[in-house]
């Protein structure tokens, strides 16, 4: 079995910032976002570019990530991110307008194990034995430091008590599309995702899901930079139409907003 320092190495590289965002048409809007909106946001920029000619270019990775390469001058038009404290992390360092912020968003938290592993069915509450679980296996989520989805985790298992007796099974992933992968290719027992993700791979398979008020809100906060063009509040207003209503579901997402025709 590979290791998993090494396998994360390589998802790290292949998780992060994919592109790099030196176009300068100015028909052309760059897009940082959370790992997890991947799929749904692909699908609408190409909605995008088809109503209106201007090419979306899209970089995934964790918000932590993204909001830094933003404060260190990348040039961004939209980020989007997968917790509120990496948007105002963005505020406070004067990125982002704020007056552009939209929470778009919402999602929930998943227990996944590997589509043939023989754990099914786990009732997630108080007192729960994670660790037991999981037994000689390790567990997978983002990094609990920075990643949201890491950060949601962790909050949620010190509500239910469950913290303490699990936390040196944890492996640290970049993202969540990382952690995910990690699973599914049986490298570790279990990992903690969002529902919209673990709908999308078939080598996993959703366990459990915890109490939504277990952590705080998954919300999704997306805003114009500072740096944007004049184009970026057109994509922020089609991010808010029915359309855009209706692809987002389509991959599991809460709609938050009220959609506009």
């Amino acid at each position: 079995m590979r290791s998993l320092t090494g396998l994360l190495a390589a998802l790290s590289v292949l998780f992060g910032l994919a592109q790099s965002p030196a176009l300068a048409d100015e028909k052309t809007l760059t897009i940082f976002a959370a790992a997890s909106l991947k799929n749904a946001l692909d699908d609408i920029g190409a909605a995008f570019t088809a109503k209106t000619g201007v090419k979306i270019v899209s970089s995934y990775a964790a918000s932590s990530v993204l909001a830094m390469q933003i404060e260190k001058g990348g040039t961004v038009d939209i980020f989007a991110s997968a917790d509120a404290d990496w948007m105002d992390y963005a505020v406070q360092k004067q990125t982002i307008k704020e007056t552009t912020r939209v929470d778009l968003l919402g999602n929930s938290l998943v227990l996944i194990a590997p589509k043939t592993s023989l754990i099914d069915k786990v009732t997630i509450e108080p007192g729960f034995n994670l660790a037991k679980l999981a037994g000689d296996g390790k567990i997978v989520t983002g990094d609990m430091r920075t990643v949201p989805v890491g950060k949601y985790a962790k909050l949620a298992l010190e509500k239910l008590g469950a913290w303490s007796a699990v936390a040196s099974k944890f492996t640290r992933a970049e993202n969540v599309r990382a952690a995910l992968l990690l699973v599914a290719l049986n490298e570790a027992a279990l990992g903690i995702v969002y529902a919209t993700d673990a709908k999308l791979e078939s080598g996993v398979k959703i366990v459990g899901t915890f109490p939504a008020n277990s952590h705080q809100p998954i919300i999704y906060p997306f805003a114009a930079t500072t740096a944007a063009k004049t184009e970026a509040a057109d994509y922020l207003a089609f991010l808010r139409t029915s359309a855009c209503k209706a692809i987002f579901e389509r991959y599991g997402f809460t709609f938050l907003v009220s959609p506009t025709t």
